[in-house]
């Protein structure tokens, strides 16, 4: 044990953070009345546990931090511990007592706690965190809202003053308009009207897709920025990345000539400057997995198209009308780190067009451990991709076999020269993108070459086992 110490830590101290997280531990076995407050951003821990036990308690730090936590099997301990404000490893030890840990920093993962009474070795039982990383809301349909498809040269004026209704968005090249009502009944009734209409194509809901969290702190400066550097565009022209996400904030460490002006479909955006926003985070995923396939010079871009702007959720219009500011200022292939289960028909038909035109569209998968569809991942000729963990699913992670793809859930980010985390299918759909643009650009690859490639590097296969 001269490495970590009989109780103590790996080769450097790396905490995975999400938030201030109280945990409440009385509706598990064993906590009757019990409390752990991880207090991450300040990096302390507070605890007041009588007579608890070992397991439920390890579930809840995997939960609040994200780490990678492992047991020894049939391990087993009464817990009882009360102190406020200590750092983690001080805390770790007053909770587990005589039980040894280890924590063994990862590349391009969280780290790892180890608990065990033997040696480090035994400690090979997975414990699950909580639904640890963003989550993905169900299906939520805006109720007084409408996506109206017209005829070319019908006038949408007359149409909504008829219905009632306000115009709130429209997408002059596909003929397609937001209506608002003043009521879900009004939108209904307005439904009914519009589907016998002749200057009328189609008549959809439009879905509500929330906010994904951005990225969690570390307390480690070990990983580096990518080492990238912009090279001229080929004669034919270079490959671009459409980013369709919140706003990308500025990347610093000389990575912001890979971003080309930012676009923005739902006003400015309000963002935090002392973290990474998730579009953000997904750039720099983007250009660390293509600085690992293009060694370290591409001519490669991204266009960041902000579908958010100063709001907590973004809808299926908002999301389509990103794709078309992509698509139109020259991306291939589309990242969609995004997602809900509102199956949108307007939403599809936009992405079918698009790879009718020989587009790829990466998405992500989702953040729940089901088989049922997320969309638009789930659309067909998507490449959608879950999250990867060595090999394995991760906890966390839709396990649909509508999934061809699976790649790593987790990427380092290195923001205002501190180092953040991000987790889930995002960042899995983020390095996906990278990667297949790398190889669109070195190998001039049409877009089913690049489906095929990324099915030969990533492609999974999903039994109802798994």
């Amino acid at each position: 044990m001269s490495n970590f110490g009989s109780r103590g830590w790996g080769t450097s101290r790396v905490w995975g953070t999400l938030a201030a997280v109280w945990l409440g531990l009385s509706a598990l076995s064993g906590f009757a009345t019990d409390m752990l407050t991880w207090q991450t951003n300040q990096n302390r821990v507070s605890a007041d546990i009588k007579n608890g036990e070992l397991f439920p308690l390890l579930e809840q730090i995997a939960s609040a931090t994200g780490w990678h936590v492992f047991v020894e099997p049939d391990t087993s301990k009464t817990i009882s511990a009360k102190f406020k404000d200590l750092p983690p490893g001080d805390a770790l030890h007053l909770l587990l007592g005589d039980l040894n840990f280890a924590m063994v920093p990862q590349t391009n993962t969280s780290p790892k706690l180890f608990v065990f009474r033997s040696r480090m070795q035994a400690a090979t039982q997975r414990v699950q965190p909580i639904k640890t990383t963003e989550k993905d809301g169900k299906a939520k349909i805006i109720p007084n809202e409408l996506i109206v498809r017209l005829k070319p040269g019908a006038k949408i004026e007359d149409l909504a003053k008829l219905l009632g209704a306000k115009v709130t968005g429209h997408i002059d090249s596909l003929n397609a308009y937001r209506l608002q009502f003043d009521s879900a009944d009004a939108a209904e009734a307005a439904r009914a009207q519009l589907a016998s209409n002749p200057e009328v194509t189609s008549v959809d809901s439009n879905f509500s897709i929330d906010r994904p969290p951005g990225a969690s702190p570390m307390l480690s400066t070990a990983i580096p920025a990518p080492e990238l550097q912009l090279k001229p565009p080929p004669s034919d022209g270079r490959v671009i990345v459409g980013l369709v996400d919140t706003a990308v904030q500025p990347l610093g460490n000389g990575l912001d000539s890979f971003l080309l002006k930012q676009q923005s479909v739902a006003g400015d955006p309000q963002l935090d400057p002392n973290s990474p926003a998730h579009g953000t985070s997904m750039a720099e995923t983007i250009l660390r997995s293509l600085s690992s396939y293009s060694q370290g010079s591409t001519s490669v871009q991204i266009l960041p198209v902000d579908v958010y702007g100063p709001n907590p959720t973004t809808s299926t219009f908002d999301v389509a009308n990103g794709i078309v500011t992509a698509v139109n200022g020259g991306g291939n292939p589309i990242n969609l780190s995004l997602g809900s289960d509102g199956d949108s028909s307007f939403l599809q038909s936009v992405i079918q067009s698009a790879i009718a035109s020989n587009i790829v569209f990466i998405a992500a998968a989702g953040n729940t451990p089901v088989t049922t569809p997320f969309y638009p991942a789930a659309y067909l000729g998507v490449m959608g991709v879950t999250a990867i963990d060595q090999g394995q699913l991760d906890s966390y992670a839709n396990r649909g076999s509508w999934i061809p793809l699976g790649a790593p859930g987790t990427a380092p980010v290195l923001f205002d020269n501190q180092e953040w985390y991000v987790t889930g299918t995002s960042t899995s759909a983020a390095y996906t993108s990278g990667l297949a643009a790398g190889y669109m650009e070195a190998n001039h690859g049409s877009a089913s070459q690049t489906e095929s490639f990324l099915r030969t590097k990533l492609g999974i296969k999903i039994t109802p086992a798994q």
